[in-house]
């Protein structure tokens, strides 16, 4: 199955900014694969929807979002088709943005612009946390964007990549917006590659 989500992507580059779309060709070219109509791909696409929108949380993520939530508006940006509704996170975030719905994925400029133009800030005043150095540092520091990489597995930066800051979890980089909420933006993150102190 991965391989042919894999072959359906590339025979459909007009969705790579739509997972779901992907998913339900794949399953539909699996069902006729085998003999058998589209009338099973809706049901099948809801056993895979629900058991990919039940995941469990790395331990720091709910209790550093309640409290980023409570002080700072937080967007959630993503090129993937989870429901933050049915994994109940959507309480944490004043916005929601997909690649689906805008019809273009990271590391485009234009889906990084649309969350500053939700949360009405120019771009230099955003900070876009990550855990891919190439989606989520680059693409949003092209954007004009600062980034932020979250590193939890500690892996080696990547070439000619740079992000404003690099943290291990979300409580790390709590820690560091504490620590430098007196401090202009420009200024707190002027010096590249910063590593959060450990909470």
């Amino acid at each position: 199955m991965r391989r042919l989500r894999d072959e359906i992507a590339s025979r459909h580059p007009h969705l790579a900014h739509d997972f779901t779309a992907q998913r339900r060709l794949t399953l539909a070219h699996a069902f006729r694969s085998c003999g058998l109509g589209d009338e099973h791909v809706d049901a099948a696409y809801e056993a895979y929807f629900a058991a990919r929108n039940r995941v469990t949380c790395y331990p720091d993520a709910i209790p550093a979002l309640a409290m980023l939530a409570a002080r700072l508006p937080v967007v959630s940006l993503s090129n993937g088709n989870a429901d933050l509704e049915r994994i109940g996170l959507r309480g944490h975030f004043t916005h929601c943005i997909s690649a689906r719905e805008e019809g273009i994925a990271k590391p485009h400029p234009a889906i990084f612009h649309a969350a500053c133009a939700r949360l009405d800030l120019p771009p230099a005043q955003v900070l876009h946390v990550g855990d891919d150095p190439r989606l989520d540092v680059a693409g949003a520091q092209r954007a004009g964007l600062r980034a932020a990489w979250l590193n939890r597995d500690g892996a080696p930066p990547v070439e000619g990549i740079e992000p404003d800051l690099e943290v291990r979890d979300l409580g790390e980089l709590l820690h560091w917006l504490e620590a430098n909420a007196a401090a202009p933006a420009a200024e707190s993150l002027a010096t590249r590659r910063t590593h959060a102190p450990a909470a």
